[in-house]
């Protein structure tokens, strides 16, 4: 759905007025041992209004998009932001305007292939559960799904932006378990990523070889070793120290968290990290190639640019919408994000990522006599102190500089900006991970990922 003709709503904008039109798609698809036991398809669609007076904003949402509710959804936010407007301290009053930098453009990433249809998705995901029974009949279990979102906006504000924008991804994921002593042992993998279906996968036989690397490392888990408690030295692969950038560094460094009380509050300009840590939020592109999530203009109409967040281990900015970027004296970034009609923008991460070094991985594996490489995480979680715990569902001992036996379900903790001091390595490759969801307050699409890097850190395990 594309919204015509936004702009001749603008004429109804009695103060600094942001409307937005959305429409998110979803499918989703699940097998569990052979089963559909998912199989949806849904789309949500409707406007909102934000207006912005003496300091405060007025908020107001529809699911209908004639052009009587957008007058009445405009109409009501500028009336909810006179109203708290007027009972606002005189200190709200001496807040200058919002900061400007307004994006226009049309920025569709959908396929131009033919669309296949629900049956057809439920038969390519059929034959990826057959692949996995008949080759890995071992197996305990075996779960597959599918989860496509499409989400298309059209934003118009007082201060000029006119954007559309159809941000799609795609992604599929597998998860095998066997039995081992008794004891259930468990991976996954997700695949897929930017794009709609048609666009991202094609044959489902070419996932194949993704599923014999995600049965062989599950194998090879399954007669695994636990690890030993401790502060180790490791090194951890990108999907780790992805995780590890977006949750225990970047949201510190939001705006809104860091007049919340974060630990980055008082950091400005002062070393966080190891001289060989740059961490980025790129808004579109990262070193040539298209962002998992990229944003050209973000739900405040601000045209989005990259924030560097921590440039040679030196904190450096920090992610703002327009109001954080007021009150910091800052330029706006771009960051405001909202996951549906019903929702007002949050400062959010778009693609978070440490950025490549000159170290080769093997290399850094050589390095390490006694500790572990890292390669996979589960759920985690961070706090405002940078305090972080992730699960790690796979990795590998590492010994006299080889790997040795693969690593059970452990996690690393710590306090990331100490953690990031112990950097002494960073690899020359970069990758995404493709599932990234960031669930502050509204949960969203994020992209995260980096190189492999070696430090020290906290190991959970059993001694």
């Amino acid at each position: 759905m594309r919204y015509e003709d936004i702009g001749r709503h603008a004429s109804r904008f009695k103060e600094y007025v942001e409307l937005r039109v959305q429409e998110n798609r979803s499918i989703g698809i699940s097998l569990l041992n052979g089963d559909v036991v998912g199989n949806a398809r849904g789309a949500q669609t409707g406007l909102s209004a934000r207006a912005f007076k003496n300091g405060v904003w007025g908020f107001a949402s529809s699911p209908e998009l004639d052009d009587g509710s957008v007058r009445a959804a405009v109409d009501r936010a500028i009336e909810n932001a006179r109203f708290l407007g007027a009972r606002e301290s005189a200190g709200a009053l001496t807040m200058g305007p919002l900061p400007s930098r307004p994006g226009r453009g049309d920025y569709g990433l959908g396929t131009a292939k033919p669309r296949r249809s629900q049956k057809e998705l439920i038969e390519f995901v059929r034959a990826i559960d057959a692949y996995c029974q008949k080759y890995y009949p071992g197996l305990s279990s075996r779960s597959i799904s599918l989860s496509c979102l499409d989400m298309e906006k059209t934003v118009l504000t007082a201060d000029g932006a006119e954007a559309y924008s159809m941000t799609p991804r795609t992604i599929i994921a597998v998860s095998l378990t066997v039995e081992e002593g008794g004891e259930p042992i468990d991976l996954y993998e997700v695949y897929g990523g930017r794009g709609q279906f048609e666009d991202v996968f094609d044959d489902p036989r070419d996932l194949f070889p993704n599923v014999d690397a995600l049965a062989d490392n599950l194998a090879r888990k399954s007669k695994g070793v636990y690890a030993r408690p401790g502060v180790s030295d490791v090194v951890l692969d990108s999907d780790l120290a992805g995780i590890l950038a977006h949750e225990a560094i970047g949201h510190t460094v939001e705006a809104d968290g860091v007049l919340g009380g974060s630990v980055a509050a008082d950091a400005m300009g002062r070393r966080v990290a190891s001289p060989l840590v740059t961490l980025v939020d790129f808004a579109n592109t990262a070193l040539g190639e298209t962002c998992p999530v990229p944003i050209w203009v973000d739900d405040e109409g601000v045209e989005a640019r990259d924030a560097v967040l921590i440039e040679d281990g030196v904190l450096r900015s920090y992610m703002h919408n327009k109001e954080s970027a007021a009150h910091f004296g800052a330029e706006p970034t771009g960051n405001a994000r909202a996951y549906g009609f019903y929702d007002e923008p949050l400062i959010r991460m778009r693609n978070t990522a440490i950025l490549p070094g000159e170290s080769k991985l093997q290399d850094m594996i050589a390095s390490v006599d006694d500790g572990y490489y890292f390669m996979r995480s589960s759920n985690g979680q961070a706090d405002s102190t940078s305090e972080f715990m992730f699960g790690v569902v796979m990795g590998f001992e590492i010994k006299g500089g080889k790997l040795g036996d693969a690593v059970r379900d452990t996690t690393i903790s710590g306090v990331a900006f100490d953690m990031l001091k112990t950097v002494t390595a960073v690899s020359d490759d970069m990758s995404w991970s493709c599932g990234g969801m960031c669930g502050k307050k509204q949960s969203i699409p994020v992209g995260m990922g980096g190189p492999a890097v070696r430090c020290r850190v906290n190991v959970g395990g059993r001694a």
